[in-house]
């Protein structure tokens, strides 16, 4: 992203107009190197079968293939276990889940990690139009949770930019009191249900609440759908400062921390490596794709893999 763009950028609110404006932004074109621009190039070859898939040829079966796509005839004409390829068809449906919980409007240091999320899911949806594929959402607070079925072309991008700065929930004031009526697990398996199979899904969250009933409804929907998560955290949450005494506010009430013990700070950094650590191995377990954002990302950059 441009200085002059950056400078632009509120740190603070999702804006229709920027969110608009990152279609202008230079574009990736040349050929991913890696899997992780691959993925998030938005290639459309896949191992997953469902709607607006294709035929494409007949194999031996491998570890991992999905049993439901044995060709029985072939497996009996040949004597052995074979079965079906697809490919998928041009328009595929990329399903954008994006956590506007309270505690996503929080950073200490660059833009909130709503923000942020908002201008990468934004940033992949002007790039997954240009490829042909329908755009679709699936937004969610502590309150409420709003799908969009996917759409194309420019109807289904500024679906979803309006969803995302339309409606107040996502547009928290800081330091609003809340107490969390619904879990992650509990959107997670809404966000399985409304999920196609064969569809792309892209997941931006802090990771608040992630237990045991979120990685079981991952992993269901990790066999139907090729996922993506981004695991967005302010440096703060990664690491406390050196000694010192801080303030900290839910809104209502106040706390006074000191980070002058050693312990307590490598205890506090103790806890976040090993939710990090958790979490890429149960990604790495189910093929599903795991990037750390931290709020001081520049969005095109990451996008584009040009991180500093």
């Amino acid at each position: 992203m441009s200085k002059q763009t950056e400078d632009k950028s509120s740190p603070v609110n999702i804006s229709l107009k920027e969110l608009v404006a990152l279609r202008a932004l230079p574009q990736r074109t040349e050929k991913p190197r890696s899997l992780a621009s691959a993925q998030l190039a938005g290639g459309h070859r896949s191992r997953f079968r469902g709607r607006g898939m294709e035929f494409a040829e007949v194999r031996g079966y491998q570890p991992g293939d999905d049993v439901r796509s044995i060709d029985w005839r072939v497996t009996a004409r040949r004597g052995k276990v074979h079965t079906k390829l697809f490919h998928e068809e041009r328009e595929r449906p990329v399903l954008y889940a994006l956590d506007y919980r309270r505690p996503m409007f929080f950073a200490t240091r660059g833009r909130f990690k709503a923000v942020l999320a908002s201008q990468l899911a934004a940033l992949l949806a002007w790039q997954a139009m240009a490829q042909g594929d329908r755009i679709g959402g699936f937004l969610f607070s502590e309150e409420k949770h709003t799908e969009l079925r996917p759409r194309g072309g420019h109807r289904g991008v500024l679906q979803l930019l309006n969803a995302m700065t339309s409606d107040p929930v996502w547009q928290r004031p800081p330091h609003q009191p809340f107490q969390p009526h619904q879990r992650l697990a509990e959107t997670v398996q809404r966000l399985l249900r409304v999920t196609r199979p064969g569809s792309r899904v892209h997941l931006f969250s802090d990771l608040t609440q992630w237990d045991d009933s979120v990685e079981k409804q991952l992993a269901v929907l990790s066999r139907q759908a090729e996922i993506s998560l981004y695991f967005l955290f302010d440096p703060l949450e990664a690491e406390l400062p050196q000694g010192n005494n801080y303030r900290l506010s839910d809104g209502s009430s106040d706390l006074l921390i000191s980070t002058a013990s050693s312990q307590v700070r490598s205890h506090y950094h103790r806890n976040f490596a090993t939710l990090h650590e958790r979490v890429n191995a149960f990604c790495k377990s189910y093929r599903i794709v795991f990037y750390d954002v931290v709020t001081t990302s520049d969005p095109q950059q990451f996008i584009t893999g040009n991180k500093g």
